[in-house]
């Protein structure tokens, strides 16, 4: 899951190479795959697969983990793919640790001068301006916020988050406030965060940073980034160049088939995903921790994305997409005393297993949901070692 080696020179595409990559295709998350390897870009397929999976559930992705790990380089490699015009429907911006509220991101008038707008120099509300166009519905829009929680998200972050939810536009001026009938800007009064917006946020956890809170994870998947010691050995013997740039407008032509399929409202859930999730929900709930109506449509909305658009060989199990559901949604929010969690660890350990085994590191691989046992059981020595723990990790 780590990015290898180092960057080589830009490659330029050839107009015969574009013209193709633009021809509209289905989204194929295995031609993904193959396109982000090519790069020499090493990730998982599985995390690769959760990381579409998730954005087409759910417009709004967090990528956690180790400083290094790749977090960045996978959301820029994925969006460089399925663009046209990587200057138009790309923005990446790294959060300051001054963003006190929402002028960074949205900007503010002139109170000075009454009719001027003036815009972030980051390009964001560029972006949401361009993405908005009647004429650009179909295309694949990206916002990369990098190092999220540089500062407090709800800060800065609040009209994002409400909008989200209430689908509603983000009120940004008084337009021509000074009543005149022309403004030299074309900045509206409200502005909405369309259907075709995808937002991944990367956050590092260290003593420089700040820690989400609920609301905030209630509203994303979170998929941490770890690395493993076979792929630590693997990149150390056998380190690769990186060429960031030739996967740009690769999957261009997916591009529209990518925002259609995010915008199916299809549910799936069988009896394993109801019993499981009422199991979780009881637990969670002795830690006012439990989940709400909203998080259980979005796990069956990301099982029925994981089930139909999985066309790789080796595809993933019921159980592989249950797993990620559970460990990217339903276990962000915990954190506490060891006094408060550990009990409600242990048994949420036993809901990852049919039959009942010892919380240790030997029965990992028994699992039936192994990426949540191997996580339950970190945050579980960690309270034990720390006497605290949480879901994110230093």
């Amino acid at each position: 899951m780590v990015e290898y080696g180092v960057h080589i020179a830009n490659v330029t595409t050839t107009t015969t190479l574009q013209t193709l990559t633009n021809i509209a295709s289905p989204f194929s998350i295995n031609t993904i795959i193959n396109y982000i390897n090519e790069t020499g870009l090493l990730y998982s397929p599985s995390l690769i697969k959760r990381f579409a999976f998730s954005l087409m559930a759910k417009r709004f992705l967090i990528l956690s983990g180790l400083a290094g790990s790749g977090k960045t380089q996978l959301a820029l490699a994925f969006a460089k793919a399925l663009v046209e015009d990587k200057e138009k429907q790309m923005c990446v911006v790294s959060v300051g640790a001054d963003w006190t509220n929402r002028e960074p991101l949205l900007g503010y008038p002139n109170a000075l001068r009454p009719g001027e707008y003036i815009k972030p120099e980051n390009g964001v509300l560029d972006l949401l301006i361009e993405a908005n166009k009647p004429q650009n519905a179909n295309k694949p829009f990206f916002l990369i916020l990098d190092e999220m929680n540089m500062s407090y998200v709800e800060r800065y972050f609040a009209d994002f988050l409400s909008a989200m939810e209430s689908h509603e536009a983000i009120a940004l001026w008084k337009e021509c406030n000074n009543g005149s009938e022309s403004c030299e800007c074309n900045v509206p009064e409200r502005i909405e965060l369309p259907d075709n917006l995808f937002i991944i946020g990367t956050i590092n956890v260290d003593e420089t940073t700040y820690m989400f809170s609920p609301k905030v994870l209630d509203r994303a998947n979170v998929i941490e980034f770890k690395i493993l010691p076979d792929e630590m050995r693997y990149f150390l013997n056998e380190m690769k160049n990186v060429d960031r740039c030739s996967i740009i407008g690769k999957a261009a032509g997916m591009g529209t088939d990518f925002v259609n399929l995010a915008n199916v409202k299809e549910l799936d859930k069988d009896d394993e995903a109801v019993n499981t999730l009422q199991n979780f929900f009881k637990e969670l709930k002795k830690v006012n921790a439990e989940f709400g109506y909203r998080t259980a449509t979005e796990i069956f909305r990301y099982i029925a994305q994981a089930k139909k658009n999985d066309d790789t060989e080796e595809k993933l199990t019921n159980h592989d997409i249950l797993d990620a559901a559970i460990i990217q949604k339903l276990l962000p929010k915990l954190h506490g005393s060891r006094k408060k969690l550990e009990p409600v660890l242990a048994q949420l350990w036993k809901l990852c297993f049919t039959e009942e085994v010892h919380i240790a590191r030997e029965n990992v691989d028994k699992a039936i949901y192994k990426e949540s046992a191997d996580k339950i059981l970190r945050m579980y020595e960690a309270a034990n070692a720390n006497g605290f723990t949480s879901f994110a990790e230093a």
